[in-house]
């Protein structure tokens, strides 16, 4: 059964990309294989300068606007044309511009400079992800996950998961899945994809147990709701899903969603 990612997923994308935008804390970025702790004796002058440039450029993408955070960026290249940081930002501003050969090339030159940044390898393998290079993507989510300094496992395993749905290998996926909830167990993206992935492999308990602690809280929206209608309806639960159709009534009334249930597209 082929499965399709909700778009619901990609709301937290650029957010989510952004938190791995920085060198991982505690490293020093563009040095190859060095850990250490930054001291004020590691930042020159020049990389200071260069990496205020780059975090105002973040800032700027942020908020959206993308043509600005470039020109900061450029001047950062400028100041220090070894900055890591600099160059994995790059990266996802050419993402957003939909310039895929520079993204690329973007992502390649910060790992030419330092081939242990996590960071730098989460944001190339969700490009290429995107570009249904799927072989070439899980190997750098497992390179970034593997690295014991990074913070972000969870969501790159979470993002292993989304890419593997789409290359169809479902058994994976719910492992990617089951390791980042484990690791991250209030991420709602990984919650509502898991749940997602076990209903429509007909798994409908256990889909029913990761969708309800989902609704249960204040991440619940239309989309997440409706998979638990969709879910205990299924199940036969009507009680359950006739309270649930009333918060998505209530809450989300002008959604695709509440105009589904009121059609009795539960198959849809």
């Amino acid at each position: 059964m082929k499965v399709t990612v909700h778009a619901w997923v990609f709301v937290f994308w650029t957010a989510m990309l952004l938190g791995g935008c920085a060198s991982q804390p505690g490293s020093v970025a563009g040095l190859g294989s060095r850990t250490d702790l930054i001291t004020d004796s590691d930042e020159t002058d020049i990389r200071r300068r260069a990496r205020l440039r780059v975090e105002l450029a973040s800032g700027y993408f942020e908020q959206g606007q993308t043509k600005v955070a470039l020109d900061e960026i450029k001047q950062s290249l400028a100041t220090d044309p070894n900055f890591v940081d600099a160059y994995n930002l790059r990266g996802l501003v050419y993402m957003r511009l939909n310039d895929i050969p520079l993204a690329e090339d973007s992502f390649r030159r910060a790992l030419a400079l330092n081939a242990r940044d996590a960071s730098v390898a989460h944001n190339y393998g969700w490009l290429l992800c995107q570009q249904a290079r799927y072989p070439e993507s899980f190997k750098l989510f497992a390179q970034a996950a593997a690295n014991p300094t990074y913070t972000g496992k969870a969501k790159t395993l979470m993002t292993l998961g989304v890419c593997q749905v789409n290359a169809g290998q479902l058994s994976e996926a719910e492992q990617s899945f089951m390791h980042s909830y484990e690791l991250d167990a209030g991420n709602p993206v990984t919650g509502y994809n898991l749940s997602k992935l076990l209903y429509a492999r007909g798994d409908l308990t256990r889909a029913q147990f990761y969708i309800r602690r989902l609704n249960n809280s204040e991440l619940a929206n239309a989309q997440t709701l409706w998979l638990g209608i969709k879910t205990e309806q299924k199940l036969n639960n009507r009680e359950a899903m006739v309270q649930l159709a009333s918060q998505l009534k209530k809450r989300f009334a002008q959604s695709p969603e509440a105009a589904a249930y009121e059609k009795g597209l539960f198959n849809d």
